[in-house]
Order: C-alpha cells, then structure tokens, then sequence
C-alpha cells in the first residue's frame, strides 16, 4: 500500500518532467524561485517567484515550486545561514549587534542592521543557490531533449 507521501512526491517529479519549453526556459523559472524562496517574506515568496518568473519569461510552474526550498523545516537553518553569509559580507561580526540597551533608537538601529545582514545574506545565498539548482535543471532537460 502506498502513502500518500510517495504519492505527492511522484505528483512533484510528474511536474518536473512534464514542463514544456526550451531547457533555458525552464531552468530561468526554477532559479527565480530558488532565489526567491531564500527570502524571509513568508507568505509572499511563491507570489515574488512567479511575478519574477513572468517578467522574466521564465516557467512559473517551476517558479513555485522553486519557492520550496523554504519551508518549515528549513526555515532556520536557511535564514541563519544567511544571516551568517551577510554579517562575513559586512565584515561584522553577529555578536557586535546585540547589545544589552533598550533604548528606542538602539533598538531601532539593531533592527536596521539585522534586516540588513538578513537580506543581504538571502540575496548572496539565493543567488548562489539558484545558479546551482538553475544550472543542474538546465542540464537535466537538455539531457532529457537529446533521448
């Protein structure tokens, strides 16, 4: 008997091999969703995903799926290896920014930065992951066009 695991996951993998188009196009589609699915905008990445992969003249199927790869088990250690990749990119080490003041315009100022580190991180990691996971579909379906 089977789960219903495995079938979601052959429904999953049906997607990947039934997607028309060139392997380029394809490939656009599934590295705008990587790249967007490393931004902590819950809610809002599979939407950001498929707008991108619009503009862009990319699969928007491949788009959403792409957005995947945050998820609720992945979410921390996404987002810390991010914030992690943007303190080493502002040279600044994580510890610096947490300081033991409450006042107002320090806590204010400690937000800014973290967003900062945060966003920056998501923006260098997602675009590392999507010319990876972009590069591996575009050579999968350009295998899959020579059979």
């Amino acid at each position: 008997m089977r789960s219903k695991r495995d079938i979601s996951f052959k429904k999953i993998l049906s997607l990947f091999r039934h997607q028309n188009g060139s392997p380029f196009y394809n490939a656009k589609g599934l590295a705008i969703g990587v790249f967007s699915g490393c931004f902590p905008f819950f809610g809002f990445q599979t939407l950001i995903g498929v707008f991108f992969a619009k503009l862009a003249k990319g699969n928007i199927v491949l788009a959403a799926i792409g957005t995947w790869i945050s998820n609720p088990f992945t979410y921390i250690p996404l987002y810390y290896l991010n914030y992690k990749v943007g303190s080493i990119v502002l040279n600044n080490s994580s510890n610096n920014t947490i300081e033991k003041s409450f006042v107002i315009d320090d806590l204010w100022r400690q937000g800014r930065i973290f967003s900062l580190k945060l966003l920056l991180g998501s923006s260098c990691v997602g675009l590392l992951l999507a010319l990876i996971c972009g590069s591996i579909v575009f050579f999968i379906y350009k295998i899959k066009i020579k059979r």
